[in-house]
């Protein structure tokens, strides 16, 4: 999978990403720090790219509609410490192996993933629970 990590994150979790197979870039990476949202998003459009950030903004379904982008994945969590987040990374890795982000946001929160769609988009039920148990289990 081809990801897009937003500046907001450790640039370790790309590391975490590229062991697991995934071509992973960052924002950073382009020299797009301090980038709009729209410009990000525009980025990652161009390029194929799922974006994984923690800017709250692309949880909002209507102003990113999931269908219209390769697929955003919003970290929701209480603690934003490194450790953290790189925990939480590598439990979404493990997760990925089994689910696609494509066409859908996912918001990860600290005991739970959520998948948002626009209301004309469909998820199957056993998608939605493969995706609830990896994400309890914590493994692939």
């Amino acid at each position: 999978m081809r990801v897009k990590l937003d500046e907001n994150l450790p640039l370790q979790i790309k590391e975490l990403f590229i062991d697991s197979g995934h071509d992973a870039d960052t924002v950073l990476d382009e020299g797009m720090s301090g980038a709009s949202d729209p410009e990000v998003l525009a980025a990652c459009l161009a390029e194929d790219r799922v974006l994984v950030t923690q800017d709250a903004d692309f949880a909002d379904i209507r102003a990113y509609p999931p269908r219209e982008n390769p697929g955003i994945i919003v970290f929701r969590l209480a603690d934003q410490t490194r450790d953290t987040l790189m925990e939480v990374g590598s439990r979404l890795i493990h997760t990925l192996v089994r689910s696609s982000p494509e066409g859908h946001l996912w918001i990860v929160e600290d005991s739970r993933g959520r998948i948002r769609d626009c209301p004309m988009t469909t998820i199957t039920e056993d998608e939605v629970e493969q995706l609830a148990l990896g994400w309890l289990k914590g493994v692939g």
